[in-house]
């Protein structure tokens, strides 16, 4: 106990170099912590993007590709699905639920998604079910649109507004589809998943916006067809973009997979939603990886610096520590006493970096949340975040054994040694 008071004591004569050290490793473990949080939780927010949905089915192409344009909105289909094939696998005995989808246009940068109500009443997020902050879902008018919670709020929307679509997925759109208004029914809460970056029109909403284009041009003149006369004609869609299945049983999962995998009406390929997430995560696994290096590393910088404050600080303390020797210190007592110090430095490190990380999420929950749905819990560190934080502590008694030696070895030749 007597040597931890002398640490501390010493540390108290040297504070400011002391502050500097703590100070530095507190910002590598928080760095180290803070990439470990976003990491898990990342992994968790991408994990209940989507839930309870057996299988989404699109066009033949990549599993990731598939999902990304379907769950995440990232990127575009290969090809669209006929409406007939959408119908029977709706119809399957095996199949309790359907919803169908359609992307392809936009609103300032924002995607729009045709489909239908069931898509408010299946689709989950981290088993939740959709909710409306304002409003309800869209009924049978096709001009009406529901709008997600960063939609709303970014661009200041409110309900009954008049909004106007864009042709095309780009941020900047030459193309607008301002002959057919759309007003704003309902505005959904916030669920941290891509829904709330999304604008939901109805199927017939995303036919009729098309209904007069020929050849991907609008038509021009007399070839135009109003709102009103949009009403008026057969909206059903002749094609989609995916479909997101729900099933009687999870039994049936795979067997109903390879049946869609091998269907001849056209090609279509059928996903298991967690697979292609685990297979999305493990292509992003490399960076993850790199980024953890990296901040380890960082740790590895203030922990090397530490001791180079100690190694440095050794020969103007030999007049301290004679004064120990003098009063019955023994050798193994000065080396106990820097590996002590290189302890309760590290240790207010660690500490001082919690809370640092804490701040952190404090001041960066609502905008992470609300601008990349990620959502930063507070709550105690976890159990390998607790092996992250004992491991650096083992690693900075190792790295005070070294000075530790030398004093040791120098305390032995300055008790030998003859001062005349």
């Amino acid at each position: 106990m007597y040597l931890l008071r002398l640490a501390l004591a010493s540390l108290n004569n040297r504070r400011f170099t002391a502050l500097l050290t703590v100070f530095a490793i507190a910002l590598s473990v928080c760095l180290l912590l803070a990439v470990e949080r976003v990491r898990t939780e990342t992994r968790a927010s991408f994990a209940s993007t989507i839930s309870g949905t057996d299988l989404i089915v699109g066009a033949r192409s990549g599993s990731v590709n598939l999902l990304l344009y379907s769950v995440f909105r990232i990127g575009n289909a290969t090809n669209n699905i006929r409406w007939d094939s959408y119908q029977q696998l709706a119809g399957h005995p095996q199949v309790k639920w359907a919803i169908p989808l359609s992307l392809g246009d936009s609103h300032r940068g924002y995607r729009v998604l045709g489909t239908s109500p069931g898509y408010f009443e299946h689709y989950r997020f981290g088993r939740q079910q959709l909710q409306l902050a304002e409003g309800r879902a869209f009924a049978d008018d096709p001009f009406e649109v529901v709008l997600g919670a960063e939609v709303a709020q970014s661009l200041g929307y409110r309900l009954d507004e008049r909004i106007v679509l864009a042709h095309g997925v780009a941020k900047v759109s030459l193309v607008q589809h301002d002959d057919k208004p759309f007003r704003v029914v309902g505005i959904l809460r916030r669920t941290g998943t891509p829904v709330d970056r999304t604008l939901h029109i109805n199927l017939a909403g995303m036919e009729a916006l098309h209904i007069d284009w020929r050849g991907g041009v609008p038509a021009r003149g007399a070839g135009r067809v109003s709102a009103e006369q949009a009403r008026a004609l057969d909206l059903q869609p002749q094609q989609i973009t995916a479909v997101l299945l729900g099933l009687n049983s999870r039994i049936a999962t795979f067997a109903l997979q390879r049946e869609i995998n091998q269907y001849r009406g056209e090609p279509l390929l059928a996903v298991l939603p967690g697979v292609a997430l685990q297979e999305l995560w493990s292509l992003m696994g490399t960076a993850e990886q790199a980024l953890f290096v990296v901040s380890l590393f960082v740790v590895l910088t203030g922990l090397i610096g530490m001791l180079t404050a100690i190694l440095t600080s050794l020969n103007e303390r030999r007049r301290e520590m004679a004064i120990l020797r003098s009063v019955g210190a023994r050798p193994w007592h000065i080396a106990g006493l820097l590996v002590i110090e290189a302890f309760a430095l590290t240790l207010a490190g660690a500490a001082l970096g919690l809370a640092l990380l804490y701040v952190g999420i404090a001041v960066a929950q609502a905008p992470l949340q609300q601008f990349y749905g990620l959502y930063l819990p507070f709550g105690w560190p976890s159990g390998y975040e607790w092996r992250l934080l004992g491991a650096i502590l083992l690693a900075a008694v190792l790295m005070g054994a070294v000075p530790a030696w030398r004093a040791y070895r120098q305390s032995l030749a300055d008790g030998l040694s003859i001062r005349v």
